[in-house]
């Protein structure tokens, strides 16, 4: 990969962490070193993310591609839940630039699966194929009590 992202440049420890602390990252030489050596072979999600910075790519590049399969099928599921109005109402508090994590996502999905599963099997149940209630439009402030 460093031969592809630097063609003719012979790319260093020091000057590849240098490029990560420019692009907002923070990877020691030393260690970048030690994974060109294969000496680490399990880097953390925060070791990724400062690689995809050195590289110019996305740091899900690096991870193994069954949790990127999970991460996108995830993804696709919530959107598409979105989109048919399974899912309504998402307020986008305190996200990253990666939006919501991929195991947030799925405890959202599972969530709206026992929903409704406990509709559809509950007192006056049905096909199960009703959609959540919608989320209550805020009205007027009631007036204080006198």
């Amino acid at each position: 990969m460093v031969e592809k992202t630097f063609p003719g440049r012979k790319i260093s420890g020091r000057v590849f962490a240098d490029l990560v602390k420019e692009r907002g990252g923070s990877l020691s030489h030393s260690y970048f070193s030690n994974i060109l050596a294969g000496k680490v072979t399990h880097p953390s999600e925060e070791i990724l993310r400062a690689l995809g910075l050195g590289f110019g790519v996305d740091w899900r590049f690096f991870k193994e591609e069954s949790e990127v399969v999970d991460d996108v099928v995830a993804g696709l599921q919530f959107l598409a839940k979105r989109r048919t109005g399974e899912i309504s109402g998402i307020a986008a508090r305190g996200l990253d630039d990666d939006g919501l994590p991929p195991e947030l996502l799925q405890f959202a999905l599972s969530l709206l699966e026992d929903t409704k599963a406990r509709r559809s099997g509950g007192p006056g149940g049905g096909s199960g194929e009703t959609k959540p209630d919608a989320e209550p439009k805020p009205g007027p402030e009631p007036d204080p009590e006198p």
